[in-house]
């Protein structure tokens, strides 16, 4: 339901531009279960990036209430031209065709008003995003963006000319929050990252047809291969030649699997590749142990993975490295180690773990409809708040 006009809440739908470094249909992420939630009094354009050998939605798809549409950036350089793009001049000039095409699509779907809110979580867009005509800007910091590894060093310019516009940042951690160039008094929202609770609990007795014939117990991972610690995953499996190791999710990096001679050569180790989001929990449910092997680094270390909180509403016993601090805020429920001697040592023990009940508790408390509810309300005062 709108609110009336005397709250200064429009009486036409919010408009919401959401800058995105996410592929929408290619892994299910925060915003997709965040966007999804948002009430029907809202339009949301949906801008995501081309990455080489992936579906891209050249003409905007619907998902839900969102629209969606595919427009390459300067970051879809090739990576062996990508040190051009140190020269100013030719970056700029790279860039205004995706310009060109974000304001076609921008009004062509009726995102052109200078009502709209603006998202962003693609830094690459940082710069045109902060020259938008829009009601405010808000800055959704789920990553440390300029620790990846290969970022151009120009790119923090186009964060801090982004962050010293915003009226509103979203981040998922308190030490993410204190790496950002924020100006004093911009109002600061810690929200991290949760579970669609229901999605993960409901029981599926039936193992999926890929984890048949393997021998259990089975370790299981269920993520994005790119932060995986393949040295342990190794150690792991050498240490344990009897379990199956599985690794279920997508990887950035073309040709992953070929390239990581360290484990696809061990006999128990098996890439499974990517998993479709709905069939997710009926292999999660199905792990003896699941694993969060992930490399303690400057960008996880800031982060917030809700892979943890969907192993937890999946009921499975969880084993972790300590490598930020929502992790470590779980000891209570999972299995959390300081090293790779610990972590292989601790399989056994947290393979007999039966809290079920004390997990799900936990990731209960965790809900994506808590966060989107939130975030919606606070992009909802600050449009009152912010005239033009």
């Amino acid at each position: 339901m709108n609110l009336p006009p005397n709250n200064g809440v429009p009486c036409t739908p919010f408009l919401l531009v959401w800058f995105s470094e996410i592929q929408w249909d290619f892994l299910s992420t925060r915003k997709q279960r965040i966007l999804g939630r948002f009430p029907g009094n809202w339009r949301i354009l949906f801008i995501e990036p081309y990455t080489l050998g992936r579906r891209h939605h050249w003409l905007p798809v619907k998902r839900g209430r969102v629209w969606v549409v595919s427009v390459p950036f300067i970051k879809s350089v090739p990576f062996r031209f990508g040190r051009l793009l140190d020269n100013l001049l030719l970056r700029t000039l790279l860039s205004l065709p995706g310009i060109v095409l974000m304001l076609f699509w921008m009004t062509t779907l009726g995102f052109a008003s200078s009502k709209k809110i603006i998202g962003l979580s693609n830094v690459y867009w940082g710069r045109v995003a902060a020259l938008l005509s829009c009601r405010f800007r808000f800055y959704d910091a789920n990553d440390d963006h300029l620790a990846f590894p290969g970022t151009p060093y120009w790119l923090k310019g186009y964060l801090d000319t982004y962050l010293s516009g915003v009226q509103l940042l979203f981040s998922v951690s308190p030490e993410l929050t204190a790496r950002l160039r924020v100006p004093p008094g911009i109002c600061s929202i810690e929200l991290g990252n949760g579970v669609e609770f229901t999605h993960f609990a409901t029981p599926y007795p039936q193992a999926p047809a890929g984890l048949s014939g393997l021998r259990k117990p089975i370790l299981g991972y269920a993520g994005a291969m790119d932060w995986l610690d393949t040295t342990l995953v190794a150690a792991t499996a050498r240490a344990w030649p009897e379990y199956s190791i599985v690794l279920l999710g997508p990887a950035y990096e073309r040709d992953w699997w070929k390239k990581r001679g360290d484990i696809n050569t061990i006999p128990n180790v098996h890439y499974l590749g990517k998993v479709d989001y709905a069939e997710l929990p009926a292999w999660v449910q199905h792990f003896d142990l699941a694993l969060m092997p992930l490399l303690g680094n400057e960008l996880k270390g800031v982060s917030h993975p809700n892979k943890l909180y969907e192993y937890c509403a999946s009921g499975v016993p969880v084993l972790s490295m300590n490598y930020c601090s929502a992790v470590e805020r779980a000891r209570e429920v999972v299995h959390v180690a300081t090293s790779h001697d610990e972590f292989v040592g601790m399989v056994p023990e947290a393979l007999l773990d039966r809290r079920k009940e004390a997990r799900q508790a936990f990731a209960r408390q965790h809900s994506w409809d808590t966060i989107a509810a939130t975030m919606e309300r606070e992009l909802q005062n600050a449009y009152q708040e912010y005239s033009f």
